[in-house]
């Protein structure tokens, strides 16, 4: 199923729609890295934000970007946006990784013009309600996270000034995560707005003499450093429950996701995984753990998004290494700083498709989770069934066009919400990347990865085609009226290859 979509939208141009997953052009050159000279002597630090934002020469219309690894406990962007405002700066874009309920000051910033234009992977709250209900002026553009670099790198989104949340740096401009009183672990999201953007401003509460040990991000990529009393709550970055769902059915769900992967073969020693940070999820991984203990497997490594779980099962030598690109607790801050098989690396590493090889194409198995998925396999994690921005790709479209199985969890309904549905809300991920789901009612398998069902029903699993799955679920929750959006375009959603997949339209206020 492909969206019909305008081959233009204002403010953003013509539209080049989505064909196929693996539909890439490589660019013949990257986007031109920005120089400076810098004389022995010269003095980075900078006394305040407003000073270093005037010392970058922003202007009206400019773009500033954010990382997000301090998650729902950022300081930074409010902090930063509000002396922007302070400033007298209009029309500015904010490009950040993803955008967290701490930052809904910046609502008032859209409803004064200060902030125009959005890009950003991920985003719930106050911003992503009144993205919405069409407050923002120009429409917000949902990357994922490989998207992301791949924007940065090719040219197609330009950054100005990046603004980049320092747990620890000296006066050189060397930055790194995994100390400090607001250490966060991996930088791994803003590696491509520094190398990057005309002007990068690091911004740090932990400032040490020079240099630092170790080094994420090195002052070569960094003009100035600011110092300020707090860059946030690490107790924020916590992401969703990390822990193990207790809940019986979500057991025999993640049970049953574990078998599958016997199923396809890959259970097996060299394995590699990523799943979420979810209770769901990490039932998959404890199920994993046992099953890989009982095997005596050893797997080649975990990737993505980190939790204490992970680091667990790396200490029993369960993974040789965790390749980290955010850490979701801090048990995983603590990993990365002191064991040298927990490594750090950048969003492009991870997923960006146009490199020669990001970390998501030696994925064996994913774990994805969906608020919609449809008979067609279209999974929607971006906007809830009436349309309302609460979430975006992140990394689920990339793992799911790199891995070698990807998997989709979810209950079939969700209360009295069908999750399994004729046609999803919105695209997020193409259900030609997703190769089985799990739910209550039975287990799909994409009729593009037929093969797997006769190993499925050997090991018991009971299989059934996902119109049924669907059809029942209507059965039980009624099928629920048509979401009827507005006509104006508030957001597009673009795949992780540039095409725009799908586009949200604006709720009624």
């Amino acid at each position: 199923m492909k969206r019909i979509l305008p081959s233009y939208i204002e403010h953003l141009g013509e539209v080049t729609p989505f064909t196929y997953a693996w539909d890439m052009t490589p660019p013949t050159h990257l986007a031109p890295r920005y120089c400076s000279f810098s004389k022995p002597g010269n003095n980075k630090l900078l006394p305040n934000l407003r000073e270093a934002i005037r010392q970058s020469d922003l202007r009206d219309g400019g773009t500033v970007s954010f990382h997000h690894h301090l998650r729902n406990g950022d300081y930074v962007m409010n902090m930063v946006m509000q002396e922007i405002a302070a400033l007298g700066l209009k029309d500015i874009r904010v490009a950040a990784s993803s955008i967290f309920p701490i930052h809904a000051p910046l609502v008032d910033l859209i409803r004064s013009g200060v902030i125009t234009a959005i890009d950003t992977n991920y985003m719930v709250g106050p911003v992503a309600e009144a993205v919405a209900h069409g407050l923002l002026h120009k429409p917000a553009v949902m990357r994922s996270h490989g998207g992301r670099p791949r924007a940065i790198e090719t040219g197609v989104l330009k950054i100005d000034v990046a603004f980049i949340a320092a747990p620890t740096a000296d006066v050189g401009g060397n930055i790194n995560g995994v100390h400090g009183p607001s250490a966060c672990g991996s930088l791994g999201y803003a590696v491509a707005d520094s190398q990057y953007a005309k002007t990068v401003i690091a911004i740090t509460d932990n400032l040490i003499p020079f240099p630092i040990a170790p080094i994420s991000i090195p002052g070569t990529n960094v003009d100035y450093v600011v110092v300020v009393s707090k860059l946030g709550d690490p107790k924020g970055i916590i992401s969703g429950t990390t822990r193990i769902t207790k809940d019986p059915l979500g057991l025999m769900l993640a049970e049953t996701a574990t078998k599958i992967v016997q199923g396809a073969g890959l259970l097996k020693e060299g394995l590699s995984l990523q799943t979420g940070a979810g209770g769901a999820s990490l039932a998959v991984a404890a199920f994993m753990r046992q099953e890989m203990i009982k095997r005596k497997i050893q797997g080649s490594f975990a990737l993505g998004g980190v939790t204490g779980y992970f680091v667990q099962m790396l200490k029993e030598g369960l993974f040789q290494r965790i390749l980290d690109i955010q850490c979701f607790d801090l048990d995983a801050v603590e990993s990365l700083r002191d064991n040298p098989n927990h490594i750090e690396g950048c969003a492009s590493f991870y997923a960006n498709p146009l490199n020669k090889g990001a970390a998501v194409n030696y994925l064996d198995v994913m774990i994805l989770g969906a608020t919609e998925i449809d008979t067609n396999f279209n999974v929607n994690v971006t906007t809830g069934s009436d349309g309302m921005i609460m979430g975006g790709s992140g990394g689920h479209n990339d793992t799911a066009a790199g891995s070698k199985l990807s998997i989709v969890v979810t209950t079939a309904t969700r209360g009295r919400l069908p999750i399994v549905v004729d046609e999803v809300t919105t695209i997020t991920t193409p259900g030609e990347t997703v190769d089985v789901l799990v739910t209550e009612l039975g287990v799909a398998v994409n009729p593009r990865r037929k093969e797997l069902e006769p190993a499925l029903r050997n090991l018991g699993i009971k299989v059934r085609d996902i119109n049924d799955i669907s059809a029942e679920v209507y059965r039980r929750t009624g099928k629920p009226k048509p979401f009827s959006p507005g006509k104006r375009i508030v957001a597009v959603v673009e795949y992780r290859n540039g095409q725009i997949i799908d586009v949200i339209r604006e709720q009624g206020r």
